[in-house]
């Protein structure tokens, strides 16, 4: 009556081996999404240029906007210049989840496999793919520090001398736990979210049974959804990590912080 029951891996697969580089399932859902957006980008561009409009680039336009406009918010000092230049790392993000996030709804994840494994599987629900996005953020972060404050200026915000200032010592070692903390943080919330969401669905797909084409389109919407608000999630926390980075002051941009502390409670 019921079909196979679904099985559960954490880690992705590995379907083929080229010139000793493993393949894993979810790089090739991965790289559809990376292909599609850059589409995304030059067919939009293309209509910018020649004032051509179409309902799609309208709402990519529309999209970016709105998440730079965030971008300035999150500064929360009005300057339109550097949110320009933070906002395209974190819109692009934004748009890569987005993308991969529904993509993996498609009827191809989970039923195809080779060689006995799933095919295709949800970037995001690979530990490995969101942990590099983390570093990317963080690293970005910590770049931007370095130009307003210099090397050894930034390396001064963790690091001090016990004997002539020990508070600030102490509030320094908390700070750089607090770095490591996000990066983990940030990995660690949009896979879960999205590697529980595939697992949600395998599973109401195997209890239905021969019902799954009626019980299945409400859990897909809710995944449509639930994609959507990780990657804007993500692209928050981004813009925040990035910020504190970029308005470093001996102060520790103290606005920034609390737009991350906004954006967690989301």
């Amino acid at each position: 009556m019921f079909a196979a029951a679904p099985t559960v891996s954490l880690p992705s697969q590995t379907l083929i081996s080229v010139f000793g580089v493993p393949i894993h399932n979810s790089m090739i859902l991965g790289a559809a999404g990376i292909i599609i957006l850059f589409w995304l980008m030059f067919y939009t561009r293309k209509r910018v240029l020649n004032s051509q409009h179409t309902k799609l680039s309208i709402a990519m336009l529309w999209g970016y906007e709105m998440l730079t406009n965030t971008t300035e918010e999150v500064l929360g000092n009005g300057d339109k210049a550097l949110a320009r230049k933070i906002a395209p790392l974190a819109v692009t993000l934004f748009f890569l989840i987005l993308l991969d996030n529904w993509l993996e709804l498609l009827p191809i994840v989970g039923p195809v496999t080779f060689h006995g494994e799933g095919l295709f599987r949800g970037m995001a629900a690979d530990l490995n793919f969101t942990f590099a996005l983390a570093i990317i953020t963080m690293v970005t972060a910590q770049l931007w520090a370095i130009k307003n404050l210099g090397f050894f200026g930034n390396l001064g915000r963790y690091f001090g001398n016990p004997f002539k200032d020990p508070l600030h010592c102490f509030i320094g070692f908390l700070e750089l736990i607090a770095e490591f903390s996000r990066l983990i943080a940030l990995s660690m919330r949009l896979f879960g979210n999205i590697f529980g969401g595939e697992v949600l669905l395998a599973v109401i797909a195997y209890i239905s049974g021969y019902a799954s084409p009626l019980a299945l389109p409400v859990f897909l919407a809710l995944e449509l959804f639930v994609g959507a608000i990780q990657a804007y999630i993500f692209f928050m926390l981004t813009v925040a990590f990035i910020s504190i980075g970029a308005t470093a002051t001996k102060e520790h941009g103290e606005e920034a912080t609390t737009a991350i502390g906004e954006a967690r409670a989301v």
